[in-house]
Parts: C-alpha cells; structure tokens; sequence
C-alpha cells in the first residue's frame, strides 16, 4: 500500500479520546513457578567443605609437586596426611564465620562482591587461627608458602561456586522457578521505588503481580504492565486470587495500626510480610546508619549521585568510547549516508527538538529514515494508531524508507546522536529525551526523568524498548537515576549489544 493511501484513508477503529492510562499487556508470566526455593539449605555449606578441601588438596600438589614459585628441599618433604587434621579445622572454622556472618542466608540483591568479601574475610580469619596453631604446637610438616597458596584458591573456588550458582538461579528464574509473586500494599512514592527496582532488577527473581491502594485514583489504575487490583479491604482473597507468594507494605508508618492489621491479614494467607521503612521517602542509598549505644542514627545525604566527580567521570566515559569507535564510527557513516542519498535524495540527518536535563531543549540529529516531509502525518498517524501519545511508537509506519527500516532495526539512524554528546547535552546512557509535546502531557511523577542528561541507550532500551509502556519505562528511568554508577553504565552499555544485533523491540 502506498503511504498517501495509507494516510488517507487509515485503518478504521474506534474513536480514542487522549488516554491518561493506556490498558497494556501484562508482564510475562515464567511457564513454571515455584512458591519456595529450589536450593536445599545444606547445599551451599556442603558445598563450601569440600571445595576447601579441595583448596588444600591443590595448594600441597601446587608447593610439593610443582613447586610452584620456591623449590623444596628433600629433607622437607612431606606427605599429605599430616596436613589433613590442619585442613578439617580450617574448614570447620570458614563454616562457622561464614554462617554466623549472613553468608549461608538467601539475601536477594547481595551482590558477588559482597560475598567475595566475606569469603576473603572468612579465609583471612582462618589462614590466622592455622598460623597460630602451627606457632603453638611446632609441627614437623610446616609450609606458609603452601597456607597462601591455600587462601588465594579457596577464595578462587568458593566465590566461582556463588558465580555459577548466580547463573544457575539466573536460568531456573527465566523458567518460573524460585520467582516469588509479589504485592505490594501502597503505590505512594515508596511503593513505586520498590515496583521500579523489582522491574529493573529481575534477576532478584521478584514477579509484581500488581498493587493495592485506597487511593482509587492509584489502586485502580494500571502503572504500565502492573495492574491496579483495587483498595485493601480484600487483601486475602487478592492474595489468594493471584497466587502471592509475597506482600510487601509500603504504607507511610503513621498507619501503624492499619500496617499489622494488614500483616496478619496477609499471614493468615499464608503469604509472606515485608515492610518498607518510609525514611522521609527517601531511596536508602541515601540514608547512613550509625549507633549511638544502641541506638540507632539515620544520615541523610541529600546530594545527587550524578553531580561533581561523577559527572565528569561520565564524561570522561563517554567521550573516550566514542574516540575508541570513531574509525568504525566513519565507515558507518559514510555508507549510511550514501544508501539514503541514493534511495531517496534529500537531506542526510533529521533533527527534532527534544527536552534534556531539567527541561532544557535542544535539537536531537538522527539519520533521516522517513519521507522527507514526515512530521506532517506524525498526529494522524498517532490518533489512529490509538499509541499511548506520551511515548508513541507506531508499527508499520507508513512514512519508513526501506533504507530506513534497515537502519532503524539495527539502530544506526540514532549513531549521529553522538554529535549530541560531544556537545555535552546527550549521554550514551540515560533516559530517553522526549518530544515538547509528550512533555506537556507528562503526570508529576514523571517529569523525575527529566533530572539527569538524556542518553543514547538506557535501562528501557535494554528491558523490551518499544514493548515497555511508558509508565513503566519512567519507572525504568527513575530507577537509573537513583542507581547511576559507572557499573550500572557499562553493563547497559554490555546489554545493548545483543538487543541491537538482534533487533529486539525496534520499529
């Protein structure tokens, strides 16, 4: 079908008045779920034990058959045996330290780093009561040499068990199982931080069925693909209906009394009870915590995580990337301009005006993949197609060039973007900058994306793209802002990849 054609006469539907809340897809369901752990509590501790022994076994080959870094002298020779009773102590000592520390306990969100540094705690703890022992008791078997060896492979092999056991619950989650099913009680500021990080974070194995709220206003509403279930008068049979595995209570603590009729409420539906603290609202990265003889201090840092040194440390990232890429970066260039110079004349690079950091404008470059003049059809296109006008995107846009389908599926007509952050008003990560217009039919709530420099690539980019509905993808963004570190940047960037070569979510 040619595009006037298809402008002019558009596929019939039924009248759409502006919608405040798009009705949108659920989240994906896993196939399977499972409403406990799938990993007996012995296993890790099991686990743990052998693999120091393991750790000894291959610290006295690597000292007494390779000699590994200091020959050893014959009369020093010793078997394995005598070291066997030092082996079964130490292992005895990593167990008690790493259960009495929280290791052994299922905490969603702790990362490997963290549990890397209370394995190294753990062993350091372990090679000292050995060293005194040996100190003590004068044993004719004696190497320290072999002790380091013993330390640096039992940090090797315990934190790579945790690494393939995070992939593992990475794969069984994918397939439902270990997914918890979550509600949450309240969908205030605090409850959306907690809807935001689970959406964000789904390797925490966290399934939002949906939420609760008195205010119909929000109880009643769909925030992207979470459903609004209603009040909390029903909060049993919720439970029960949907198959919640977990309650999470975000509820301010001036209803105290209303927050553990709640919680037994949600015991007698044999779901479990989390309660979130509303620390004046705020995300608890930015809350410290000190004693005072018990008693507990909140420290609030009020600063912004993407300000002074960070800021230019983003920078730096950004601008040394593109200079890495820049002879890749011409070739792709050249070419591009050349296949829609040839397809269809006319200018090289569309710009449109977009709204960055703090509602600034500034004009946004892109290889021009439409007809030329196809800002003039972008409304007629938008009422019919019944999009969220917020963050409309169109399938089988009419006004798409063939070179511009190609480039568009594959991303490249965003690459003259980089002109834009060279010039200091886009990132390659951050929230996407929208249109003036989608801007003037923002709630509150969402004008928060608009507080940190808009990038190129972001977490909704890397979460579905065009299949994230737009509440959902300002949770996305407000997520990243509060989150931002030079980690979270480089694992987008390591994620984008695949979806660009695989073109998931782009039309």
């Amino acid at each position: 079908m040619r595009f006037e054609d298809a402008v002019k006469d558009p596929p019939q539907k039924e009248e759409v008045t502006r919608p405040v809340a798009v009705k949108s897809a659920e989240l994906p369901i896993p196939a399977r779920r499972s409403r406990s752990n799938p990993e007996p509590r012995w296993l890790m501790p099991v686990l743990d034990v052998v693999l120091v022994l393991v750790a000894f076994v291959l610290a006295y080959v690597a000292r007494y058959e390779y000699t590994i870094f200091r020959p050893v002298l014959e009369i020093n020779r010793a078997d394995f045996l005598p070291y066997l009773p030092y082996a079964l102590l130490y292992a005895g000592v990593l167990y008690l330290n790493y259960n009495s520390s929280g290791l052994y306990r299922n905490v969603r969100g702790r990362s490997l780093i963290e549990e890397t540094y209370m394995i190294a705690s753990g062993v350091a703890t372990g090679i000292v009561i050995l060293l005194a022992l040996f100190f003590l008791f004068q044993p004719l078997v004696f190497s320290r040499l072999m002790l380091l060896y013993v330390a640096v492979l039992t940090i090797v092999l315990l934190a790579g068990a945790r690494m393939i056991r995070r992939m593992i619950h990475a794969q069984l989650r994918a397939r439902g199982i270990g997914v918890q099913r979550v509600l949450i009680v309240g969908v205030g500021e605090v409850g959306q931080a907690v809807l935001r990080s689970m959406i964000a974070r789904k390797e925490l194995g966290y399934y939002p069925v949906g939420y609760v709220d008195d205010n119909p206003d929000r109880g009643n509403v769909d925030l992207g693909r979470v459903k609004g279930l209603g009040n909390l008068e029903n909060l049993r049979s919720t439970i029960r209906k949907y198959h919640v595995d977990l309650v999470v209570i975000t509820l301010p603590w001036s209803h105290h009394d209303r927050i553990m009729s709640l919680v037994h409420s949600a015991r007698r539906a044999r779901a479990e009870v989390r309660i979130v603290p509303d620390v004046f609202q705020l995300n608890l990265r930015q809350v410290q915590v000190e004693t005072l003889d018990g008693i507990p201090l909140l420290g609030v840092d009020g600063e912004a995580t993407l300000e002074g040194t960070n800021r230019v440390i983003k920078r730096v990232i950004d601008i040394g990337l593109i200079l890495l890429a820049l002879p890749l970066l011409v070739v792709i260039f050249g070419v591009t301009a050349l296949a829609i110079w040839l397809e269809s004349g006319g200018p090289i690079f569309y710009t449109a005006r977009r709204v960055g950091e703090n509602g600034r404008e500034f004009d946004m470059v892109k290889f021009r993949s439409m007809i030329p003049d196809a800002d003039r059809y972008r409304q007629q296109l938008v009422e019919a197609s019944g999009d969220d006008p917020r963050h409309p995107k169109i399938k089988n846009d009419p006004r798409i060039t063939r070179v511009g389908a190609f480039i568009r599926a594959t991303s490249i007509d965003e690459l003259p973007q980089l002109f834009n952050v060279l010039m200091g008003q886009m990132s390659l990560v951050g929230p996407r900058p929208p249109t003036p217009d989608e801007v003037a039919l923002y709630e509150p709530w969402h004008m928060q994306r608009l507080q940190t420099i808009p990038g190129i690539t972001g977490l909704w980019q890397v979460s579905g793209r065009s299949e994230i509905p737009f509440d959902e993808m300002c949770l996305l963004d407000i997520y990243y802002i509060e989150n931002w570190s030079v980690r979270l940047d480089l694992q987008i960037l390591f994620m984008t990849v695949p979806y660009v070569l695989l073109r998931r979510g782009a039309y």
